[in-house]
Parts: C-alpha cells; structure tokens; sequence
C-alpha cells in the first residue's frame, strides 16, 4: 500500500494541476465536492486499470502479488468499484477492514470478501 500510495501521490499532485484552472481560487480536497470526486475518479482510474488489466498494481508487482477473482479469472470492473469503494470503508474505520485478512482463513480483507477476489503470490 505505500508503493502505490506513492505512485497515487504523484498522480493526485497531476490531477490536481489539471483541475485547479477549472475550479476557485479556493479549490480544496474535501471542502469542494466536485475537485473531491475528480480525485477520488483519478485513484479509482489507477487501481481499477492495474487491477483489471494487469491483475497488479506496481506495489503488488514489487511483491510479487496478484489480484484475480475467485474463479480464477481477470477481476471484472463492477468488481473493481466494488473492491475499490469497500476499501475506502475499510480504511475509514481505522484499518479493521484490513486487518481482517488476519482472522480470516484465505487472508482476505473486507474489499475482497465484498468483490469475491483473491490475492495469490505469483
């Protein structure tokens, strides 16, 4: 996660440059609602596309993880959201939705339960 956190910094700090001409003086993270969703869209363009596509994000191809769905196949894009959206859950109430993965028998986290997804060791 601090691979990709990385990686979604510098694309936030992109995003965030090629929003603010269209937006107030004033345009900030949180207090303006629409720059909010632009950058909440811009992670969930990242992820979804490496999840979808690649199976991996650059943190997950370092350590040699791989994200697919439980019958094995690619992740499909509902499933993405799905994953990306529960996640952000997770997160909100301090980490328990991924602190999961360690009472759970497959070592999933909340986001993977919701989006029937595995991540294996490639």
């Amino acid at each position: 996660m601090v691979y990709d956190g990385v990686n979604l910094m510098g694309l936030l700090i992109v995003a965030s440059a090629t929003a603010l001409p269209f937006g107030s003086e004033n345009t900030t993270a949180f207090r303006d609602f629409w720059f909010t969703c632009w950058l909440f869209l811009v992670c969930f363009a990242y992820l979804g596309c490496c999840w979808r596509y690649g199976g991996m994000t650059m943190g997950m191809r370092a350590w040699k993880i791989r994200l697919i769905s439980e019958d094995g196949g690619p992740v499909s894009w509902p499933a993405c959201l799905l994953r990306y959206l529960v996640a952000l859950v997770s997160l909100s109430v301090f980490g328990l939705g991924i602190l999961w993965a360690l009472v759970d028998r497959k070592k999933r986290c909340w986001h993977d339960l919701a989006a029937h997804t595995l991540l294996i060791k490639t």
